[in-house]
Parts: C-alpha cells; sequence; structure tokens
C-alpha cells in the first residue's frame, strides 16, 4: 500500500464551539462513588450513552477539571450530571458548565429523586429526551483528517513495542501531522534518560523549554516516589531498563517537531505534535500518582480532546474508553494472534517482513479513518468502556501556562 484506501472526508458531528465529533453521545457523569450504580443503571441498555464518574467525597480541582473538559469534548452532544446530594463536587454546576458550551445538560441528586429505582427511571428518561434533541438538532459536516485529534499511550509494554508497535503509531502520526491534524502523546515519566532527543525535536526556543521542563520534573518525580514507570510484566516480555522502555515509548511520537507542552484538559493550541505533562507538580509529587494505570492516562488524553485513542501493547489488554474510540495496537503478532478478538491492529507484520514501516503506518491511517467514519473499533464491538479519574494536583493550564512564560 503507497497511499490511503478509506476515504479522506466524511461526516461527523459539528458542535457549538466549532469543534468536530467523530461519535454523538449522551454522557452520564456522577459526582461521588454513591451515585455510581446509579448512573450505570441509567446507561444500561441505552444506545450511545457513555458514563464517567468521580469517587471521592471531597473534591479535587483535577478531577473537576477533567471531567468538565471530558463533558465538553467534541464526542459529547449532551451531559445528565447525577449526584447523591450530600458530596462537595456539585452536579448541577457541571450541567451548568455544559449548558454554557451550547450542549443541553441535565442534572438531579438521588436524595431528592426517590432513591434507586425512581432516579433510575428519572434518568432514563432524561436520557431519551438528550438522545432525541440530539438526533434532530446536530449539525453534519464534512471532516478530514485536518480535523482529527488522536491522543496515543502506550502500555504493557514488551521487546516488540519499541522495536514494531510503538514505530507504526509514530509512522501514523507523522501522517496526521503533515495532513494538518493534532497528534498528542504523553508519559513524560517514561522519557527518562532521552532528554537530549526530547530537546532535538522543538519545533522552537519556546517549545523546548517547556520540554526541559516537563522532562526535569518528570525525572523529579520519579526520584520523589522511588520508583520509575517499568513493571514486572516489562520484564517478562524482554526489557531490561528504564532506558530501553522509554527508547521505545518515545517512537510512538514518530519524526516531526514537538510544537510544545500541554497539561491534562489542556487542548492543543494549533495543530502538530504535542506532549501531554500528566505528571502531579513539584509540591504535591507525593499526593497523586502520574498514570498509575493505563486507563488514567487514555481519560488524560481524551480529556485534551482526542477524538479517538491509540493504545500500544506488545503484552495484549482488554481495555476500552468512554467518549473517544479506543484502538489497539500490538508490535507482537503472537499477542495479536492470542487475542484477537480485542486486539484492532498488527503491527507485528513489520518485524515479520510482511509489511514496511510505511506500509503499516497507512494502514493504521486507513483504520483509524474508518474508526473515524463509524466503524466501531474491537473495545467499542465488546462494550469496553473503561475509566478512571483520581485525586491528583496540577496547576491548571492558565497558571502552568504563565510558569512557562
Amino acid at each position: 500500500m503507497s497511499e490511503l484506501t478509506a476515504p479522506r472526508s466524511w461526516s461527523g458531528f459539528l458542535r457549538p464551539d466549532g469543534r468536530k465529533g467523530v461519535r454523538n453521545l449522551v454522557l452520564i457523569v456522577y459526582t461521588v462513588e454513591c451515585a455510581q450504580h446509579v448512573a450505570h443503571a441509567i446507561a444500561g441498555g441505552e444506545e450511545q450513552v457513555h458514563v464517567i464518574g468521580f469517587p471521592g467525597c471531597y473534591d479535587n480541582e483535577y478531577a473537576i477539571r477533567l471531567m468538565l473538559a471530558l463533558a465538553r469534548h467534541p464526542n459529547v452532544g449532551a451531559v445528565l450530571s447525577v449526584g447523591l446530594g450530600c458530596e462537595y463536587t456539585q452536579p448541577g454546576r457541571i450541567a451548568e458548565v455544559v449548558r454554557a458550551s451550547g450542549r443541553p445538560a441535565e442534572w438531579f441528586f438521588i436524595q431528592q429523586s426517590g432513591g434507586t429505582t425512581r432516579s433510575i427511571e428519572r434518568g432514563k428518561e432524561i436520557v431519551r429526551r438528550l438522545r432525541a434533541a440530539l438526533e434532530q438538532g446536530t449539525a453534519r459536516v464534512p471532516m478530514t483528517l485536518a480535523d482529527l485529534t488522536v491522543g496515543a499511550e502506550c502500555g504493557g509494554s514488551d521487546g516488540t513495542s519499541g522495536l514494531a508497535g510503538n514505530p507504526v503509531v509514530g509512522a501514523f502520526f507523522d501522517l496526521l501531522v503533515d495532513a494538518g491534524g493534532r497528534a498528542i502523546f504523553e508519559e513524560t515519566v517514561e522519557m527518562i534518560g532521552l532528554r537530549q532527543h526530547l530537546l532535538a525535536r522543538a519545533a522552537s526556543a519556546e517549545a523546548a523549554t517547556q520540554l526541559a521542563a516537563a522532562y526535569d520534573k518528570a525525572v523529579r518525580y520519579c526520584q520523589a516516589v522511588k520508583q520509575y514507570s517499568i513493571s514486572p510484566g516489562n520484564f517478562a516480555g524482554g526489557l531490561t531498563t528504564i532506558e530501553e522502555k522509554s527508547l521505545g515509548a518515545f517512537a510512538k511520537s514518530g519524526a516531526r517537531p514537538i510544537q510544545g507542552v500541554i497539561r491534562v484538559a489542556e487542548a492543543p493550541p494549533g495543530p502538530g505534535l504535542w506532549l501531554m505533562d500528566s505528571v502531579p507538580d513539584e509540591h504535591f509529587m507525593q499526593f497523586g500518582y502520574t498514570n498509575p494505570n493505563d486507563t488514567e492516562g487514555l481519560m488524560d488524553l481524551i480529556s485534551a480532546g482526542a477524538q479517538v485513542v491509540l493504545f500500544v501493547t506488545g503484552r495484549g489488554s482488554v481495555i476500552g474508553s468512554p467518549i473517544a474510540p479506543l484502538v489497539k495496537v500490538t508490535g507482537n503478532q503472537q499477542t495479536f494472534r492470542a487475542l484477537e478478538d480485542d486486539m484492532d491492529f498488527d503491527a507485528g507484520r513489520v518485524l515479520s517482513g510482511e509489511a514496511t514501516l510505511r506500509q503499516a503506518g497507512l494502514e493504521l491511517a486507513d483504520y483509524v479513518l474508518r474508526v473515524a467514519s463509524g466503524m466501531p473499533s474491537k473495545p467499542e464491538q465488546l462494550g469496553h468502556r473503561e475509566y478512571f479519574i483520581m485525586y491528583k494536583h496540577q496547576e491548571t493550564p492558565a497558571l502552568a501556562a504563565g510558569c512557562r512564560a
């Protein structure tokens, strides 16, 4: 394959802020763990209704900022926010912010709605109204690669991840950036040892300053928590050091210049390749771990507006994600065959000689385009919608931008 075979243009969903979505979802947001059963029961059996939520009874600025960004994601058309009634995080405030974005939003407290059964009935009636409003009132508009924001995460890495899985994602990212789209990669704690390589890719002096600050903070974080991002599964898969894992993880960024650093819930300010910093800030390093699991990292990427997210795993994974379709890529052909119902893309053909890196990148681009135009990814087909929103402390994007200036 030398060119894309999937349609270069497809029909997306226009939002009031001008962004375009590849799905048209009703999102249910619960504001405390006590409300999660009701929220999931409301979504049960409903088409195109997803759930996210925060378990904490006490609020957390990072978690609220994350939920507000997810509730105004381009794939989300309407929101129902559900609370118990005695938590700090207020569902009414979430609905208010969502309405200000031009989307319909409703909310209620379970304690004021008659308990579990009546709240589920009330929620389902609200969802029916919201979905009807979306079906009638959402404009369909053309989309191309230039309208896409795609995030990439890797986890459960093995020796093939850095040799095939991540490089194929990098080849796709190069195609996306060249077409005017936005590509986001993260996991600065998996870039230990690569400072000079990061800075060599900076698109500007300002970007270099941002990259240096993000890298140095990640090193201090790892030293503070006395843990580097390498696991027993990585060793079992053939990796031996954090430097080895870092080199492989960095390959998913491709070869294009890095425009700068964004933070969780901050959309890239322009096209091109961007690094996300999800590490807790300096004075909070002992509280709120960075990427405690793969799902948390994917939620961070989605909060930046990624309409599709890629997950590279040599060891294999069965997770999905809400809001944005997840495409799972592996560089290990044995893993692909063993988990074929779960894995979307076999990048191991690069190692077997069945495809060149460029060919595999084009084929992955074709797959992403088909998913963006409506084809369910493997996790979507299986109903996987895992999410994780944690307590963490990181300054708001606006404050962080001021600190970087």
